[in-house]
């Protein structure tokens, strides 16, 4: 009897299981974790088609001035990914503030993580630090984003209670004697200040497409992109820049054709596929 009884609730429960599915969607993915990823964005510091030697190596910008480089540095920020269907993804902003510097290698490769899973074929970022986290509580304003930070070399004008975001210095013939023959390039302002007043603005967008590519993260799959941060465009962009001119460049009107110029700076050069 107790045999019987138990064959009978058996039955009804493979019964009520068979109709329960039966009622479900073959399209309903509610039960689907999302799966995320990671992408890597390598930035490869370059003169022209040369690679940037700090400290060494003599380049020559389009005033026919010959320089060496001694310091580049630069910030990205607010990142997103363009996906193939059009849509972006958008960094989350706490994770999304980056300080690339020549002469620490480790810094010019950025990760991602947790970026759903899809195909994407671009980027947008801003290079520099933007209003609202400039003007934000200290709390805010960690990692490379600390003044005091000693870690990292100094992004911040403690004069100005901004941030640097290109900074470019060297040597140059070209530059006065009175200066030991050095240049420098101090780039920031984010068009606002403390106490409300419009200042200088400098905040440039760089929109990357991966060409023919496309970068597809997967759980198991990396992509890496690779791009190319070309230091001579900052002096032979849309205006040349002359060392003789302009040898020391900061918070002034000027810095605004100096930021147009590394606008155009950053360019796609290849994608890696990396487990």
């Amino acid at each position: 009897m107790k045999t019987t009884f138990l064959l009978s609730l058996l039955s009804a429960l493979v019964i009520a299981l068979a109709v329960v599915s039966c009622d479900t969607p073959d399209n309903d993915t509610s039960f689907d974790p999302a799966t995320t990823g990671r992408m890597r964005i390598v930035f490869d510091n370059m003169v022209g088609s040369s690679d940037l030697k700090l400290g060494s190596d003599t380049y020559q910008n389009a005033a026919g001035e010959s320089f060496t480089l001694t310091r580049f540095n630069y910030f990205v920020s607010n990142i997103r990914l363009r996906k193939a269907d059009g849509s972006e993804y958008v960094v989350p902003q706490d994770s999304s503030y980056f300080l690339i510097q020549e002469d620490l290698p480790a810094s010019q490769t950025v990760t991602l993580t947790n970026v759903p899973a899809g195909d994407y074929t671009g980027l947008t970022f801003l290079i520099g630090v933007d209003s609202l986290r400039s003007l934000a509580d200290i709390s805010k304003r960690t990692g490379v984003l600390d003044p005091g930070l000693t870690t990292h070399d100094p992004m911040y004008w403690e004069w100005n209670s901004g941030y640097i975001f290109m900074k470019l210095e060297g040597t140059s013939p070209a530059a006065p004697a009175t200066q030991n023959n050095l240049f420098l390039y101090h780039v920031g302002g984010f068009g606002g200040g403390y106490d409300g007043k419009k200042t200088i603005n400098n905040l440039r967008t760089a929109t990357i497409l991966f060409r023919n590519d496309v970068a597809s993260v997967e759980t198991v799959v990396t992509p890496t992109i690779r791009l190319k941060t070309d230091a001579l465009k900052v002096f032979n962009g849309t205006t040349h820049l002359s060392i003789a001119q302009h040898s020391s460049v900061m918070f002034e009107p000027f810095s605004g054709s100096i930021a147009d110029n590394y606008a155009q700076m950053i360019s796609y050069d290849q994608l890696q596929k990396n487990l």
